[in-house]
C-alpha cells in the first residue's frame, strides 16, 4: 500500500508491482496521469478535483481502463464527478446511479465502486446505456 500527498505521480512508474493505491485529499484532477500499472486492483482518488467537464472524465476513465487493466475497486467519494446527496443538495440518487452507469461503462472490470459493491444488474445496464449516462447539468 502506497500512501503519496502530491501532484506529480511520476515517481510511481517505479512501482510496477502496485496493487493498492490511496490518493486521497490531494488536488488531482481530471489531467490525472497514471503509468503502467498492470497488478493495481484498488485506486482510492476521495476528495480530489475530479468533475465531469466536457469530455475530460471520459478522457480519465479511458486511460483508467488501459494503464490499470486490473483495476477492481475504484473510490471517486468527495469529488465533483460524483454525484452525492450528501455534498450537494441538487444531487439525488437517480444522479449517483447515472455515475456508476457510466463508469462500469467504462471500467468494465470493477467489483466496487466507491462503497458499493456493482451488481449484475448494474453491469448489465452499464453495457446498455453507459455510454450516455453522463451527469450533465444545463448551464
Amino acid at each position: 500500500v502506497a500512501f503519496v500527498v502530491c501532484r506529480s505521480l511520476e515517481g510511481l512508474k517505479t512501482f510496477s508491482y502496485l496493487e493498492e493505491l490511496i490518493l486521497d485529499n490531494n488536488l488531482l484532477g481530471n489531467d490525472l496521469l497514471l503509468p503502467k500499472l498492470p497488478h493495481l486492483h484498488t485506486l482510492t482518488l476521495n476528495k480530489n478535483q475530479i468533475s465531469f467537464q466536457r469530455n475530460t472524465c471520459k478522457i480519465l476513465l479511458d486511460h483508467l481502463a488501459e494503464v490499470v487493466p486490473s483495476l477492481q475497486y475504484l473510490s471517486l467519494l468527495g469529488n465533483i464527478a460524483c454525484p452525492n446527496e450528501l455534498v450537494c443538495k441538487e444531487k439525488d440518487e437517480d444522479d449517483y446511479q447515472r455515475y456508476r452507469y457510466f463508469v462500469l461503462h467504462k471500467l468494465t472490470n470493477l467489483k466496487f465502486l466507491d462503497t458499493r459493491k456493482v451488481t449484475r444488474r448494474e453491469r448489465e445496464e452499464a453495457l446498455v446505456r453507459g455510454a450516455f449516462m453522463k451527469v450533465v447539468k444545463p448551464k
